[in-house]
Formats: structure tokens, C-alpha cells, sequence
């Protein structure tokens, strides 16, 4: 089978690998589109690479059909539509005991600390496997983990509708947020730098602004009649959307923080004491909220088509890699079987 595989040193190339069976307890995937995020750049850009095995089969945001089922496994039958939550917790530690599962404090994450999609047949373990209702095409479905990133962060900031909400960064994730935001019944404000991705949102019928040239703060008090955001989601990793945040938030309002930070940031806590503000981490996501994501894509409450830049062959993962660091693409697909190409 065919796979795409990170050697080091920013080197990625297509590579033939055997196919084992499945073995107990777990699933074989023939994997049909895998898609290409934020964190498989980061691990082809060599920034993970103390972290990661190589070489590394990455890639975690799945869809696929169940190929073969391990011994010990019940539930499944071959060709059951299939996407992966890619956590494995060890069920021991404090995080766990206390039901948060998801941020384990030793968490593998699967296409990160163990091989992911980007290879044709994928053995997994059954207990991460996800199904999908018959009805979703597998290209839509491969959007699900991204989703459920979303529908995750929305949660934990309790928005209520009719909330406004400002989404400070416009990519992938940012148009994710704003579109179950939307779904959950706010008001939604995206701030985003790039011209073409600002056009892109503004199709999409949000509220959009370029926080670059634009008075934000400005924009955000006259749209809320000087109230504030009830919710403001941080998902651009910026130094100056991070101090933005506690500006733009209500009185008892709630900033979530998304976007994973590479360095500490100066925030206002001065602010938030006399505002009584709510700050929030978000990581990964819930096996509901997985489901969650199931169903707004299932429904087409998810602007897919306006987020898949491309779809593209197994063989070409590195240029899409490149593209999407070139800031030429907002997410790509992988076709990891080849139907699309053939």
C-alpha cells in the first residue's frame, strides 16, 4: 500500500509499506480522503520533531470504510462508513479519574505519537473508531475531527443565543467556530487579515473585519451598542489578537482560548479583575462532540465547499503542504485511496 510518510529534516515522500492484518481489539481502515491541518505543518516544518517517531505516517482527520475487523471485535462490518477520534488516554491518571479523558496527562495522539491516516489501510483501535451515517459522503466526513475542534470550543464557552461573538482569525478553524457558533444561535463578527479569506467569509454571510487596518475595538462597540463581545474566541495565535481579547469582551464576558500559542502572551488581567472576565482553554474535543460534528455535517450546516481549497492525490501531499504554508489554500484533502484521481 501506498503512504506518506515524514522522515526528518523536513523531508516527506511517498512510500510502499505491507499491509498487516488487523490484530486483536482493533480495526483496519481503508482510508479514503485524510485532511491536511495546522499541526501536520508544524511536524513537516521539523518544529516536533524531539516529539515525533519517524519515520512518521501523520495525518488525522479521517474518513474511510472498515476493511478488515481485528479478533475481539463486535459492532462492525466490512464497509461500514468510519472516521477516527484520534485520542488514546490511559484511563489512570488525575485527568482521567476526574471524566476529562481528552486531556489525559500522558494522551498518544494518533498521526502525531503513533501513525495516522495517510496510508491506505489503517489499523486502529476499535474503541477509536467513530460511524458514520450512511448517507455522509466520505469527502464531507473527513471534515468531522476539524468540526468537532469547533463544536468543542463553542461549548465550553456556554454560548447562548442570541450572544454576539467575535472570532479573531479566519482560517480553517476560525470559519469552523464562527459556522456552529452561528448554528448554536449567535451573532458572529470574524476578524481576519487576509484579503482573500476576508472575501471568502463575507460570502459565507458573516460579519467580517481586517483587525489590521480596521478599528476593531471600534467596530466591535458599535455592533454590541457599546456592550462588548459576550464571547471572543482567539484562534489566530497572534500576539496582538491575544492582547485584543480582554478589550473587545462584555462586562462577566468570556474569551476562549483556541489557538495554540507558541510563546506566553501579555494579556490585560487588570481587565479582566475589574471586568470579572472568564478566561478559557480549549483543546481537542469529546467523543460528543464528535457526534455533534456528525450530525451539523450531516445536516449541511458546515460551509464545506467553501472551506476545501482542493482535493488532492496521495503523491502530491508535500506541494499541498506547501501550499497551504504559502497561505494559498485553506484546507486540502488528501485522496488517499485514488478514487477522485483515477
Amino acid at each position: 500500500m501506498k503512504a506518506a510518510a515524514y522522515h526528518g529534516h523536513g523531508r516527506l515522500e511517498t512510500v510502499t509499506l505491507d499491509v498487516e492484518p488487523p490484530g486483536p481489539g482493533q480495526l483496519q481502515i481503508a482510508v479514503a480522503y485524510c485532511g491536511l491541518c495546522g499541526t501536520d505543518l508544524h511536524i513537516v516544518h521539523g518544529d516536533m520533531d524531539s516529539r515525533v517517531r519517524m519515520p512518521l505516517v501523520f495525518g488525522h482527520e479521517t474518513a474511510g470504510r472498515v476493511a478488515a475487523i481485528g479478533p475481539g471485535v463486535r459492532g462492525w462490518s466490512i464497509g461500514d462508513p468510519v472516521t477516527v477520534l484520534p485520542l488514546i488516554w490511559d484511563g489512570t491518571c488525575a485527568a482521567c479519574l476526574a471524566g476529562h479523558q481528552h486531556i489525559c496527562q500522558n494522551l498518544v495522539f494518533v498521526g502525531i505519537d503513533s501513525p495516522g491516516g495517510l496510508q491506505q489501510r489503517w489499523n486502529v483501535p476499535a474503541s477509536i473508531a467513530v460511524p458514520l451515517p450512511p448517507g455522509l459522503d466520505l469527502r464531507t466526513a473527513a471534515l468531522v475531527e476539524p468540526v468537532a475542534v469547533a463544536v468543542h470550543d463553542v461549548r465550553r464557552s456556554e454560548l447562548q443565543i442570541g450572544d454576539r461573538a467575535v472570532v479573531l482569525g479566519g482560517g480553517p478553524i476560525g470559519v469552523l467556530i464562527a459556522a456552529v457558533a452561528r448554528d448554536a444561535g449567535a451573532d458572529v463578527l470574524v476578524a481576519e487579515v487576509d484579503p482573500t479569506r476576508r472575501g471568502r467569509i463575507a460570502e459565507l454571510g458573516f460579519r467580517v473585519i481586517d483587525p489590521g487596518s480596521d478599528d476593531l475595538a471600534g467596530e466591535v462597540e458599535r455592533w454590541t451598542a457599546g456592550v462588548g463581545a459576550d464571547v471572543v474566541f482567539e484562534v489566530s495565535g497572534a500576539a496582538a489578537a491575544a492582547r485584543s481579547t480582554t478589550v473587545l469582551a462584555k462586562v462577566r464576558g468570556t474569551i476562549v482560548v483556541v489557538a495554540i500559542h507558541a510563546a506566553p502572551r501579555e494579556i490585560d488581567l487588570q481587565r479582566v479583575f475589574w471586568r470579572e472576565l472568564r478566561l478559557l482553554g480549549t483543546r481537542v474535543y469529546q467523543r460528543s462532540d464528535f457526534d455533534r460534528a456528525i450530525e451539523l455535517l450531516a445536516r449541511g450546516r458546515v460551509p464545506v465547499d467553501a472551506l476545501i481549497s482542493a482535493v488532492v492525490p496521495l503523491e502530491e501531499t508535500a506541494s499541498a503542504i506547501a501550499d497551504l504554508s504559502a497561505g494559498r489554500a485553506m484546507k486540502i484533502l488528501v485522496d488517499v485511496a485514488g478514487e477522485a484521481h483515477r
